[in-house]
């Protein structure tokens, strides 16, 4: 059977399939029989570089450094096909997932972290899923928070916080995002402008929320909680997000934005550890997490605790 060739057929068609057990890459010990459930093999200058079930490596006393899961692209692409591993790649990469390609006759495999595994599938189909769509793309709409959209933010929100950000495990009961948001919408420090939804064909797929903060006398702004449909995230909308709230700020002539998160994450906005700008975290031991933008008109020389919306103390 014919191999298809076409890029934009070969993604719509795209199944990828999760296959049972772990998987590693094992250095084969020279001169020794081929043994054992071994998927695949690749021939070196070095030596021979076999793929096999992880419970296999250990029952052979075989060292590893990495645990793949196997997942199978279930569509028949030609070996002569331009464009799909690059197209998998880039979208896996962009979710900041590592992945390991290997060429069958009839199928492309990806061997990705075990940890990763669960996000990679979604992110495959989420990539298949936008190559079945038939006209133009959907345009993402960012504009101001109305009352009626509060019901569809707090349900994004308990969704996209349904795992902790700190401990990476599953939150038992609300987020406690969702309550401080309620909160927020109520209080004296809520700035209608500063809450942004972001928009795809009608549904509300993510929130930022801005409130007033101060350091002394100073006003600023407390950015947080942000959040995305997890079906969505990774597909820059909340990027989309964080600019748009970083150009209204500019235009409205507030001084700085402060919030609390990733670093790694949030640098590339032009956040910096608070501290570097003479302010400190409300918290103690909040360090390097605690961050502020210096939007246009930052007046240099401050000096204090930032101090949230009344609603962040509760």
């Amino acid at each position: 059977m014919t191999g298809e060739k076409d890029l934009p057929t070969l993604l719509a068609a795209m199944h990828p399939v999760r296959r049972g057990g772990e998987f590693v890459y094992v250095l084969w010990p020279h001169g020794k029989p081929l043994t054992g459930g071994i998927m695949a093999a690749v021939r070196e200058a070095e030596g021979l570089t076999v793929v096999m079930p992880r419970a296999d490596a250990d029952s052979m006393g075989l060292s590893y450094d990495f645990v793949g899961a196997w997942i199978t692209l279930e569509v028949h692409s030609s070996l002569e096909a331009v464009g799909l591993t690059a197209a998998v790649g880039a979208a896996l990469t962009e979710a900041k997932i590592s992945c390991n390609v290997l060429a069958g006759f009839h199928h492309d495999h990806l061997l990705v972290p075990v940890a990763d595994a669960d996000r990679a599938l979604e992110v495959l189909h989420e990539l298949a899923a936008d190559n079945r769509r038939e006209g133009p793309a959907p345009t993402l709409v960012l504009r101001t928070e109305q009352p009626e959209d509060r019901p569809a933010i707090l349900a994004l929100t308990a969704a996209a916080f349904a795992v902790s950000p700190v401990t990476g495990l599953p939150v038992d009961g609300e987020p406690e995002e969702v309550g401080l948001l309620r909160r927020l919408f109520d209080c004296p420090e809520y700035l209608p402008q500063f809450s942004i939804v972001a928009e795809l064909d009608g549904e509300v797929v993510g929130h930022v929320i801005s409130t007033r903060g101060w350091v002394e006398e100073l006003e600023l702004l407390g950015l947080g909680p942000i959040g995305v449909l997890p079906r969505l995230q990774r597909h820059g909308i909340g990027t989309a997000l964080m600019k748009e709230t970083v150009a209204r700020a500019n235009t409205a002539g507030e001084r700085g934005i402060a919030l609390l998160g990733s670093p790694e994450y949030y640098s590339r906005f032009g956040f910096v550890p608070s501290t570097s700008l003479g302010v400190e975290p409300p918290e103690a031991g909040w360090d390097a997490q605690f961050q502020l933008l210096p939007l246009a008109v930052w007046p240099g020389g401050v000096s204090g605790t930032f101090r949230y919306a009344g609603p962040f103390s509760g």
